[in-house]
């Protein structure tokens, strides 16, 4: 257990020197294409917050899994308020997709990333990129085609 923390202290160091060498390249790149130094400050932090924040999600997720599948079977059920329908149906249909499809989908259309954006964040190809958005985007018109009207009319 040790172990994981001082691999993690490390890689967190391994982390903030690679963004204090970065940080000053990439403002200057955006300020050149800007010519405004604050915004493009505000835009590189922004980026590293999410990035960061995309990779915790990930990784946090699968414990996060684990950990309400250990809960379940030690501790009594509760009931709490559910979602939307809306909400269910986009996430069920945000499931039918592949993983990279659907992490592609959600950064673009629910966080507003443009292709390009979504390729330095991942460092996938934005070639790719613009094929799984193509392919997801067929995915869910089909997902939300062969449901019937009525929930349609809840999720449109």
């Amino acid at each position: 257990m040790n172990g994981g923390r001082v691999a993690r202290g490390a890689a967190e160091e391994e982390f903030d020197e690679f963004y204090a060498l970065a940080y000053p390249r990439l403002v200057r790149q955006l300020c050149a294409m800007t010519g405004d130094l604050p915004e493009a400050q505000d835009v590189v932090q922004e980026a590293w917050i999410r990035t960061t924040a995309w990779r915790l999600a990930v990784s946090g997720f699968r414990r996060v899994r684990r950990g309400v599948q250990l809960m379940q079977r030690h501790h009594e059920q509760r009931s709490v308020e559910g979602p939307s329908p809306e909400r269910v149906a986009l996430v069920d249909a945000l499931r039918t997709l592949p993983q990279k499809h659907r992490s592609v989908v959600v950064l673009h259309h629910l966080c507003d990333l443009s292709v390009e954006q979504i390729s330095a964040e991942t460092g996938w190809p934005a070639g790719s990129i613009r094929v799984w958005l193509v392919r997801g985007r067929l995915s869910l018109a089909r997902h939300f085609s062969s449901l019937p009207d009525q929930e349609v009319d809840h999720v449109g």
